[in-house]
C-alpha cells in the first residue's frame, strides 16, 4: 500500500524544453528565465538607485554589464571547468551557447569581474565601490538563481540521484524511467529563501545598522554553502565527476569552486565589521 501510495506520488517530468519554435529557431524556457531573472535584477536596481539618488541611467549600464560579463563567464567556466578536453578539440563549439553547457561559478567570477569594471568607471564620481554594488547585486542574484534553475527544471538537466521519496522527478524526456531529487528545485527555493532574507535588509530600518559588504557576505556564504551541500544529492555532471565519484573522492568539482566563495563570504562579513561602512552611500559632490 505504502509503495503504490508513493509511486503515485512521483512526477512524471516530460515537459518541452520550447515555449514555441519556429522552423529552426527555438525559444526556450530557459533562456525566458535566464534574460527574465536580469530584467527583474536591472528592476531592483532602479530601486536601489532612486533610494539613494544615483541616476537611473546608469542602471542600464550595469544590466548590460551584468548580462554580457555573467554570461560570458558562465560560457567559460563550463567551458574551463567541465569539459576543456572537447572544446579544445572543436574551438568553434565554444561560442555556440545555443547549444547547452553555462556554469553558475564562472558566471559568478565573470559578475565580479564586470563588477570591478563598473566601479572602476564610476566609483570615484557616485562615491560607490565593489562591496557596495556587491550587496545589492547579491539581492538580484539570489532571484536569478533561482530563475536559472527553473530553466534548468524545464530543460530536465542537473538532477540528482534516484529517490524513493514521494516528490521524486521521473525526467522522461533525458531518459529515466525512475524517480529522481530534483534539485533543481532545491536549489531554486533555497536562492528564493535567500533572496527573501536579504531584501528587507536592505529596505527596512535594518539597513541604517547593519554594515557594508555585510549582504554580500552573507549572500556568498548562504547560496554557496547551499550549493555545496546539495551537490551530494546530484548526479555527476561531466565526465570528471564521473570519474572522481567512481575513485571514492568525497566532493565533485560543483563543490571544490563553492568553496572559495564561501571563504570569501566569511572574510567579507568579518571585515565589515571591522570597516564599520555604512550600508547606504553617503551623496558625493558630483552629485
Amino acid at each position: 500500500m505504502v509503495n503504490f501510495l508513493t509511486s503515485v506520488l512521483y512526477v512524471t517530468w516530460d515537459v518541452s524544453p520550447d515555449i514555441f519554435s519556429i522552423g529552426s529557431l527555438h525559444i526556450r524556457w530557459y533562456s525566458l528565465l535566464f534574460v527574465g531573472s536580469f530584467i527583474f535584477g536591472g528592476w531592483l536596481f532602479a530601486k536601489f538607485y532612486k533610494r539613494e539618488g544615483l541616476p537611473q541611467q546608469m542602471v542600464d549600464t550595469i544590466f548590460f554589464v551584468g548580462l554580457l560579463s555573467a554570461l560570458i563567464g558562465a560560457r567559460l567556466g563550463h567551458v574551463i571547468f567541465y569539459d576543456l578536453e572537447s572544446y579544445l578539440a572543436e574551438p568553434s563549439e565554444i561560442i555556440k551557447v545555443w547549444h547547452g553547457g553555462l556554469a553558475s561559478h564562472g558566471g559568478a567570477i565573470g559578475l565580479l569581474l564586470g563588477i570591478w569594471w563598473y566601479v572602476r568607471k564610476y566609483g570615484k564620481k557616485y562615491n560607490i565601490d565593489f562591496l557596495w554594488i556587491g550587496d545589492r547585486i547579491a539581492i538580484a542574484v539570489a532571484f536569478a538563481g533561482m530563475a536559472i534553475r527553473l530553466g534548468n527544471l524545464m530543460n530536465s538537466e542537473i538532477y540528482g540521484y534516484e529517490t524513493t521519496l514521494p516528490w521524486g522527478f521521473i525526467f522522461v524526456r533525458d531518459g529515466q524511467t525512475v524517480p529522481h531529487h530534483p534539485t533543481q528545485i532545491y536549489e531554486a527555493l533555497a536562492y528564493l529563501a535567500i533572496g527573501l532574507m536579504l531584501l528587507p535588509l536592505y529596505f527596512s530600518k535594518l539597513s541604517k545598522k547593519i554594515y557594508r559588504g555585510f549582504i554580500f557576505g552573507l549572500f556568498l556564504v548562504l547560496l554557496f554553502g547551499a550549493r555545496f551541500m546539495i551537490e551530494f544529492l546530484k548526479m555527476p555532471q561531466d565526465g570528471n565527476d564521473a570519474m572522481a565519484a567512481q575513485s571514492g573522492r568525497l566532493l565533485n568539482n560543483g563543490q571544490l569552486l563553492s568553496i572559495p566563495f564561501i571563504v570569501a563570504g566569511v572574510i567579507i562579513l568579518i571585515w565589515s565589521f571591522v570597516a564599520k561602512k555604512p550600508l547606504l552611500r553617503k551623496p558625493s559632490p558630483t552629485d
